[in-house]
């Protein structure tokens, strides 16, 4: 017996069953399911900014993913808050960098047992860092590369699969335009940085951060310290490095955004260089600053290294 029988034949009683199925007809609605169950994503943590807008490109709308430390952090000995721990509750999955970065990161993940851990540098060959104290540990900056920045965003997707593997075919999508992006990237790094003239192709800076940079594109890394680890500048550093830049008489030097310049402002001045600009290396800048991206931070990275070893 349909309901509209039921309906049209006085005196029968409904049952409950179809008063439910019926609502809309009787003025009644069934209890609401609370929105954030029906919206809950899976949420996703990064240990810094550039990892979370790496994996956002890979998630779509499909994860939430936000970053531990915020834009403009220094991430080598960042000292995680209990706001931070409370933020992490609810996590499923933490994107790490890996190469010694991260220190910090197993304490703070000591009190999220049960949440698993990807290391996005799997399946790089670390190029070793050069110098006196950290030498021979791994340099942690590979991302700087456009194209092992490629062998992240594969990290990345691998790991969405298989915590949401309904959506694999999405991040793979996302992955695959992603990478079409950074190898644009590549190109564009290559042409801009290939009119340095010979003499000129030395990167000077506070951190030695852009060693695979550096290598990519054949320029030749000097810096005031290692890793920001590392950073306390010592006579004999600064003295090596103003000695490389008065030598190669090199019209510009730089520093990285989450450091103090002062020291590199005094290797200018007594290497008769001049300090050129900011560089965005661990962090990215804040939403609308020059670089709020991973490419929008190489992007800025070449142009100021160009326009201040040019004289610009």
């Amino acid at each position: 017996m349909t309901a509209r029988t039921i309906l049209r034949r006085p005196g029968l009683i409904l049952s409950g069953a179809l008063m439910l199925t019926s609502g809309v007809l009787l003025g009644c609605t069934p209890t609401p399911v609370p929105v954030e169950q029906v919206q809950a994503k899976p949420r996703v943590l990064t240990t810094f900014t550039i990892l979370a807008d790496m994996a956002n490109r890979v998630a779509g709308d499909h994860l939430q993913v936000e970053s531990i430390t915020r834009p403009g952090a220094e991430i080598h000995g960042y000292e995680p808050s209990p706001s931070d721990l409370r933020r992490a509750e609810g996590a499923q999955l933490v994107l790490v960098n890996g190469f010694g970065l991260e220190r910090w990161a197993d304490r703070f993940l000591s009190g999220l047992p049960d949440v698993q851990r990807v290391v996005l540098t799997e399946g790089i060959e670390p190029l070793p860092i050069a110098g006196d104290v950290a030498a021979g540990k791994p340099n942690p900056h590979a991302w700087m590369s456009p194209r092992l920045a490629e062998v992240y965003v594969e990290n990345i997707r691998k790991a969405f699969s298989a915590l949401d593997p309904a959506h694999a075919a999405a991040f793979k999508r996302n992955a695959e335009a992603y990478r079409a992006e950074l190898r644009v990237l590549d190109q564009e790094l290559r042409r801009d940085l290939a009119t340095l003239p010979s003499q000129h192709r030395l990167l000077a800076t506070c951190e030695g951060a852009f060693s695979y940079l550096a290598r990519d594109y054949g320029l030749t890394e000097a810096y005031l310290w290692p890793v920001n680890a590392e950073s306390q500048v010592t006579p004999q550093r600064m003295a090596r490095l103003i000695a490389t830049v008065r030598e190669r008489q090199v019209p510009a030097v730089f520093c990285e955004s989450t450091v103090s310049a002062e020291a590199q402002k005094q290797v200018a001045a007594e290497s008769g260089s001049r300090f050129a600009g900011v560089f965005f290396v661990d962090s990215l800048s804040p939403e609308g600053g020059p670089a709020s991206s991973l490419l929008e931070l190489q992007r800025h990275n070449v142009s100021t290294l160009v326009n201040g070893l040019k004289g610009r």
